[in-house]
């Protein structure tokens, strides 16, 4: 270790051995006696080896040593404290040296009152090795200052436990920002037109808001996102949705993948609409996530070029989708019910969220469609939509109506509309129907609107499953 670092420690130790030349024993000895004498009286050996044991390198060692100013005890005793809060070896230095002040002149007592304050707001005292590790700042307040700090997030409407899984989950939003700073961010965040308590929840959801810069992350994003069409409800809605958002690099992240999209076709609105819908998109890899899903569509799922910009926008979640448990998945199912790839691409990119259907879900639908309803695999190819409503609360009960009338419609006819439109469908149905029997209506006319030929024949070839369901994941 070299002694220019300890000059501090070395101006102790001469000025030490000096003062001994007045006691009689030291009357007669040689200045090097005496100053072997004050260090060894220091147990700064001893101490420098308990700390190099403990993890600390020796410049960590050497400024702990020249903070002390001779009082080396006070090393000792609080890397013992900080042992005993659960701050490991390896971040003894850290809690020592980044806390911001003169740590060693606090008291233990001082330092048991904050645990002890913090753990009654909902810090529990096995994190606070993690919190104290990695905000050491708070080791160096009084304990009035932690109280602001803490009253300033209960202020938000927190409660104990959100507060104290924001502590755990990011500790230097207590402890390492000043007020001023804090309170600028709060007020920033709620020009969106969040309320205290929105800001609150949102904080202690994303406590990583905190420490982004507002000049160097936050309007550069803002003025971005106004450039691609997005207004300050959608930003609003991005910041509540997917807060890690405001969090990420522009130029690095963000921007690379809004070029991509428009790559593929997908229009400046689109990429607006895109964004707004689906935050999430934004912190997903370009490269390990968005791309090949978009390659895959293109290659496996039957999407065409011209089709890839128009199904993206219409369905970014299928960004976030495993390709290997889920899309890939239901690709076969669907190709297993004899729909060709070019119509299954069709059909994706006019309703993406075709693929992210468990199976188990989409079974008994096609079913009933094929057998019971006795439609062509066609009808389900042309409106793909299908399988989005419900088969016990819309799909049997007008499916009945329509048996029981003895009228039939499309299945855009039959589904995509309120219980009081379709009613009044069927009804209008049911007086043309009487009127053309009554001879007051050409029969050309009565079949002219909404209407669907006689069911056919279920062609049992088209109508074969096989089961990849084992390979399915959770997604829904």
């Amino acid at each position: 270790m070299s002694t220019q670092r300890l000059a501090d420690f070395i101006d102790h130790v001469m000025i030490k051995a000096a003062a001994l030349k007045k006691l009689p024993e030291f009357s007669d000895s040689t200045f090097n006696v005496r100053a072997k004498h004050v260090i060894e009286d220091s147990n700064v050996v001893p101490l420098i080896r308990w700390l190099k044991h403990n993890n600390l390198s020796y410049p960590r060692i050497t400024k702990l040593i020249c903070m002390s100013r001779g009082n080396l005890e006070s090393i000792r005793r609080l890397a013992d404290w900080l042992k005993s809060v659960h701050v490991k070896g390896e971040f003894l230095g850290v809690a020592f040296l980044k806390s911001g002040g003169n740590i060693l002149d606090r008291s233990n007592e001082e330092l048991d009152e904050i645990v002890d304050y913090l753990e009654s707001k909902g810090v529990r005292r096995d994190w606070m090795g993690y919190v104290m590790s990695r905000c050491p700042q708070l080791l160096c307040y009084s304990i009035e200052e932690v109280k602001t700090r803490v009253a300033f997030y209960m202020d938000m409407g927190m409660n104990e436990r959100d507060f104290g899984t924001m502590v755990f989950d990011y500790p230097r939003v207590l402890g390492f920002f000043s007020m001023e700073e804090m309170n600028q961010k709060v007020t920033y965040m709620k020009e969106f037109g969040l309320s205290t308590e929105d800001v609150g929840r949102l904080i202690a959801f994303k406590p990583q808001l905190m420490g982004c810069s507002i000049e160097e992350r936050w309007k550069p994003l803002v003025k971005y996102l106004y450039y691609l069409g997005i207004s300050r409800d959608g930003m609003r809605r991005m910041l509540i949705i997917k807060p890690m958002v405001f969090c990420v690099d522009l130029e690095a992240t963000i921007v690379p993948k809004v070029q991509f999209f428009r790559d593929i076709g997908v229009r400046d609105d689109g990429v607006a609409n895109m964004l707004v819908k689906f935050p999430p998109l934004l912190t997903y890899s370009l490269y390990k996530k968005i791309r090949p899903v978009v390659i895959f569509l293109m290659t496996r799922a039957g999407v065409s070029e011209t089709d890839i910009g128009k199904c993206v926008a219409l369905g970014p979640e299928l960004m976030g989708c495993s390709i290997g448990n889920k899309l890939d998945v239901n690709v076969k199912y669907f190709l297993s019910l004899g729909i060709r790839i070019q119509q299954l691409g069709e059909m994706i990119a006019d309703f993406p969220m075709l693929l992210r259907y468990n199976i188990d879900l989409l079974r008994p639908k096609y079913r009933y469609l094929r057998r019971t309803m006795v439609r062509p695999l066609q009808d389900l190819i042309e409106f793909p939509r299908f399988f989005s409503y419900s088969l016990e609360d819309r799909i049997i009960p007008r499916h009945k109506v329509m048996v029981e009338n003895q009228v039939n419609f499309k299945l855009r006819y039959m589904l995509a509309c309120s219980d009081e439109e379709f009613d009044q469908k069927v009804a209008d149905k049911i007086e043309k129907r009487r009127r053309f029997e009554s001879g007051l209506l050409d029969e050309d006319l009565i079949n002219s609107e909404n209407s669907y030929s006689k069911p056919l024949a279920i062609d049992s070839s088209m109508d074969t499953e096989f089961d990849y369901s084992s390979n399915e994941d959770s997604e829904s």
